[in-house]
């Protein structure tokens, strides 16, 4: 089999944004966590994330986070095309500062939670979800 010019530039282009594409998910999602942060530092823990290490179906995947004493808590799909989710904001009279659903995931992926804490710090939890049939992606 032999390729032409355009053939090879056409497979060069195409190679260069498959790599690219995951880096700008990721920068995305960075840039909310620094919107939503306000470009404070995040801890690692504080925040309990639940979600499944294998995913059947990334149409619904079942995810649950929690912090303890949390004012509001962001949740994201760090390689989703829009990588924001949710965010749940809990009022001084909540009983818990807790919250689930259903997210749909467009592969194997990080899911990312920041929370932030009663006294303004903010904590940070992360999971790998292994997609093994496509979800918003095809």
């Amino acid at each position: 089999m032999e390729f032409s010019r355009r053939d090879t530039l056409a497979l060069g282009a195409g190679a260069v944004a498959l790599t690219i594409l995951p880096f700008q998910a990721t920068a995305a999602a960075d840039d909310m966590i620094a919107a939503f942060t306000g470009g404070a530092d995040v801890a690692d823990g504080g925040v309990t994330l639940t979600a499944p290490e294998i995913a059947e179906n990334g149409n619904t995947v079942p995810v649950s986070v929690s912090a303890e004493g949390a004012q509001a808590i962001l949740l994201l799909a760090a390689g989703n095309p829009t990588p924001d989710v949710a965010t749940f904001n809990f009022g001084t009279l909540s009983g818990s500062q807790s919250a689930s659903t259903r997210i749909r995931l467009a592969g194997t992926q990080d899911v990312v939670a920041v929370a932030k804490l009663a006294d303004g710090s903010f904590a940070r939890a992360s999971q790998t979800v292994k997609v093994t049939i496509g979800g918003c992606g095809g």
